[in-house]
C-alpha cells in the first residue's frame, strides 16, 4: 500500500482530476463506520450553502461496469444497497461504477450544473485525484492493527496522519470530529406514511435485523431506546431474501433502513425500517466550508 501511494504521488502511475472539487470519504478498516450517513448529511450542507453535489459510489455489492446513475428503483443487486439509500435520502444525483474517474466524466455530462462530488468510500481509490480526504473511525477502532488479511487493515493506521480530517464515530480512542447517528423513529416497510417511536416497542418482543459493517451498534442503539430485541446479525451488504425474516412468529422485524432497500419485495406489515441520520459536531462543518473556500472552491452559483 506504501508503494502503491508513492507510486501516485509521483505520478508514476496515472491519477486524474475531476475537474470539480472531490470530497473522498472512507475508513482504514474493511466494514461500514458510518461513511454512507456522513456522504448523505455533507450532500445536505453543501446543497444548503449554494453547491450542487452528486455522490459518487463503487456500487459495493452490485454488479454494474459501466457508470449508472441511481434512482429509487434501481435494483441494490446491480448498483448496490448504499448508493440506493443515498439516491433516496441524499436529494442529489448518485452515480456508481469501478471506475470513478470515468463515472464522475459521465455524471457531469448528464448533470453538468454539478459542482462538487462526494466520493463515498474512496479514500483507497488513488486513481482519481481528491481535494478533501475525510476518514472515519468507529468503536471498533483497528482490531489486531494489521493489514489484511492478517488484520481488518486496508491501510496502516498511520494514513490518519495524512487526511484532512477525521470523523470518530461513537469513539474516544482516536483525535477528531466527534459524530453520532440518531434516529429515534421507525417507518413501516410497506406504507413509509406510518411511523412509530422506537421507545413504543418497548416491553413488545420484537426482532432486530441487521446487515452492515456493525450489527451491534444497531441492535445497542435500539437498546438504549428502551427496546430489548432479539438480534440476528448478517454479514456487511447481506443479499436478504424473505426466508431472512421468518423466525417462527408474528412479532414486528425492525431493520437498518441499508438493509430495507433490499428487503422491499417481500416486506410485510409487521417489519419495520429506522432511519438515522449523521449528526457530526458543527465544528466539523464549519471546517468543511471554510477550507472549501480556503483552496478556492467556490459554488457555481455564488
Amino acid at each position: 500500500m506504501f508503494l502503491r501511494r508513492l507510486l501516485y504521488w509521483l505520478r508514476l502511475l496515472p491519477s486524474a482530476g475531476a475537474g470539480i472539487p472531490v470530497i473522498a470519504i472512507g475508513n482504514l478498516t474493511v466494514g461500514g463506520t458510518g461513511k454512507t450517513p456522513l456522504a448523505i448529511h455533507l450532500a445536505e450542507i453543501l446543497a444548503a450553502r449554494g453547491w450542487s453535489p452528486a455522490i459518487v459510489s463503487r456500487g459495493y455489492g452490485g454488479t454494474v461496469r459501466a457508470p449508472r446513475g441511481v434512482s429509487l428503483a434501481s435494483d441494490p443487486a446491480e448498483v448496490g444497497d448504499e448508493p440506493v439509500l443515498m439516491a433516496r435520502r441524499s436529494g442529489c444525483p448518485v452515480w456508481v461504477g469501478p471506475d470513478r474517474v470515468a463515472v464522475i466524466a459521465a455524471l457531469r455530462h448528464e448533470h453538468p450544473d454539478c459542482d462538487i462530488v462526494i466520493l463515498d468510500d474512496g479514500l483507497q481509490h488513488y486513481r482519481l485525484r481528491r481535494d478533501l480526504e475525510i476518514a472515519v473511525v468507529d468503536a471498533r477502532g483497528f482490531g489486531n492493527g494489521m493489514m489484511l488479511p492478517a488484520g481488518p487493515l486496508r491501510e496502516p493506521r498511520t494514513r490518519l496522519w495524512t487526511v484532512d480530517a477525521v470523523i470518530a464515530h461513537g469513539t474516544d480512542r482516536v483525535k477528531g470530529y466527534a459524530m453520532r447517528l440518531q434516529g429515534e423513529e421507525l417507518h413501516r416497510a410497506t406504507d413509509a406514511r406510518e411511523r412509530r417511536a422506537v421507545q413504543s416497542f418497548a416491553g413488545e418482543r420484537v426482532h432486530a435485523v441487521a446487515g452492515i459493517g456493525d450489527p451491534k451498534r444497531f441492535f445497542l442503539h435500539l437498546a438504549q431506546l428502551g427496546v430489548k430485541a432479539v438480534p440476528h446479525p448478517f454479514p456487511d451488504h447481506h443479499p436478504f431474501r424473505a426466508a431472512d425474516l421468518e423466525f417462527g412468529d408474528a412479532a414486528p422485524v425492525l431493520m437498518t433502513e441499508k438493509d430495507a432497500v433490499k428487503c422491499k419485495r417481500f416486506a410485510k406489515p409487521q417489519h419495520w425500517v429506522l432511519p438515522v441520520r449523521a449528526v457530526p459536531d458543527s465544528a466539523f462543518d464549519d471546517w468543511l466550508l471554510r477550507r472549501l473556500g480556503e483552496l478556492g472552491h467556490r459554488p457555481k452559483a455564488a
